[in-house]
Parts: structure tokens; C-alpha cells; sequence
């Protein structure tokens, strides 16, 4: 079962990966969610550069004790606050093969919230 499950994920990130490239101007924005984490970075894939990245690490201790899509929108915060102060203000979404629903979508809310064009 494991292995049709991954299968599964990796014709999605494919499929996903196909259509978007990031650039120096828009970089990609992308998502690494596991069962307690939310790692987000900015990629100029032309280059083959991290331009920025957050996680949950990044929060100061009080919000680690919020819910985790509550994180998850800090997150987005905390990367559009990032991206800013290099000058980016517009960035392709990356979803990895995720659906866009949950701490995923409130990442995209956290960035959009944060001044960053998704």
C-alpha cells in the first residue's frame, strides 16, 4: 500500500512541477508539509538558488504551542516578511503533489496576508 501511495504522490509533484518554473523576479514557492512540520522556501529554479525559507523552527516559542494551521499561516507570514525585505513581491505556488486545502492553503492565506502576490 505504501508503495502506491508514493507512486501516487510522485505523478502529482510531477504533474504539478510541469507547469510552474520559478525566476529570479517570481521565484517558486515551495511547500514541504510533514505530520508536525510546515517548511516553505522561495526557489529561483534558473538558477537553482533558495532565495528564502521558513518553518515552524523559525516562530518564536509562543506561537509553537498553536494549532498547526495556525502555524502554518505564521509560516506564510514569516516568508512574505522575508521576501519582501529582498525585494520580491511575486511568487509561483508550488503545492509538492499536496492538495490545496488545509495548512497548505493557509500557508498561501499567511503569504498573500504577509504582502506577497501568489
Amino acid at each position: 500500500m505504501g508503495v502506491l501511495l508514493k507512486t501516487q504522490l510522485n505523478r502529482r509533484i510531477t504533474r504539478v512541477r510541469s507547469k510552474i518554473s520559478g525566476t529570479t523576479i517570481t521565484p517558486r514557492l515551495a511547500v514541504r508539509r510533514t505530520n508536525m512540520r510546515m517548511i516553505v522556501q522561495l526557489i529561483d529554479d534558473l538558477r537553482a538558488v533558495t532565495i528564502a525559507c521558513a518553518s515552524d523552527f523559525d516562530l518564536p516559542k509562543t506561537d509553537q504551542k498553536k494549532t498547526k494551521s495556525e502555524r502554518a499561516l505564521l509560516v506564510g507570514q514569516l516568508l512574505a516578511k522575508k521576501a519582501l525585505e529582498k525585494k520580491i513581491e511575486k511568487a509561483v505556488f508550488d503545492r509538492h503533489g499536496y492538495l490545496f486545502h488545509g495548512r497548505v492553503a493557509r500557508v498561501a492565506e499567511g503569504a498573500r496576508a504577509g504582502g506577497l502576490a501568489i
